[in-house]
């Protein structure tokens, strides 16, 4: 049977909460891990993760999702926004910091799920800008025993703004993304870049893919307007021992949206859960 928690806290290292989720079959002990990290404007009951969690936790997988600390959200209200201060100061090392937080937790020595895990049997997958910070992760942790990404960039530095807008937003200190669904205007403080310059070396994505030597599963829409494909295959390129798995007419969500409210899985959602079960459970 699958059991299902919702908003656990974990304290991470930078003063805010870390809320995560775990499905799992509790009749069964000694699960590989599998750990899901959203993207940018994302969150972890966003769309149909719900289901996608579920799903791994019936193919036989201790599935954690969370929020990171800085994402927007709080603890009483973890979907959406209601933080933008919290999302202004959020950068690349913060999500690091998380992800290895919400990994020492989940093989914590003293963990209540300690029988139902395999520590050294974790799977990251990374939707999106989260792609990175598996990526990188991967690179640097020998728990990581497999790597998934989603939808996954492939470069940081590009993604800043260059030329008379970047001047502004060093001048000023601060500059505002529309969030297209909420329509909030959403902070980007200045350290979001010096955090990046002063650790370019660690956050340079090729530099990682470069380095990872446990199996690595890239998933990709054809039709991602988000992040192109492209991109997909420079990270193949970078690790050519990885596994490119192109979706022919997915977007960037693999068809889902916010909210969901099906049953089911999107078709390309479940053709992508289907394709990263068979290649984790190897």
């Amino acid at each position: 049977m699958i059991t299902k928690r919702k908003n656990i806290i974990i304290n991470g290292k930078h003063q805010r909460p870390i809320l995560t989720d775990v499905f799992y079959d509790n009749k069964k002990q000694e699960q590989p891990v599998v750990i899901f990290c959203h993207g940018y404007k994302g969150f972890k009951d966003w769309g149909a993760w719900d289901l996608v969690a579920n799903a791994f936790a019936e193919a036989g997988f201790f599935f954690i999702k969370f929020n990171f600390s800085h994402n927007g959200g709080t603890i009483q209200h973890p979907i959406d926004f209601p933080d933008l201060e919290a999302f202004g100061h959020n950068n690349y090392i913060i999500e690091l910091d998380d992800l290895e937080s919400v990994m020492d937790w989940a093989t914590a020595s003293d963990s209540e799920y300690k029988p139902f895990i395999t520590p050294n049997n974790i799977t990251l997958i990374g939707h999106s800008r989260a792609g990175g910070i598996t990526t990188i992760k991967t690179s640097e942790d020998s728990r990581v025993t497999k790597l998934i990404t989603w939808a996954s960039v492939s470069d940081y530095e590009n993604r800043f703004p260059i030329g008379a807008a970047f001047q502004t937003w060093k001048n000023d200190g601060i500059f505002y993304v529309q969030n297209g669904r909420t329509k909030q205007q959403m902070p980007h403080y200045f350290q979001f870049y010096t955090s990046f310059a002063e650790n370019k070396e660690r956050l340079t994505i090729s530099k990682a893919a470069n380095k990872i030597e446990v199996p690595h599963l890239i998933i990709h829409g054809t039709e991602d307007s988000t992040v192109n494909v492209k991109e997909a295959e420079s990270l193949h390129s970078w690790n050519p021992k990885s596994e490119l798995f192109l979706v022919k007419g997915a977007d960037h969500v693999f068809g889902a949206k916010h909210p969901w409210n099906e049953k089911h899985l999107s078709l390309d959602l479940a053709i992508i859960v289907k394709k990263s079960t068979e290649f984790a459970i190897l």
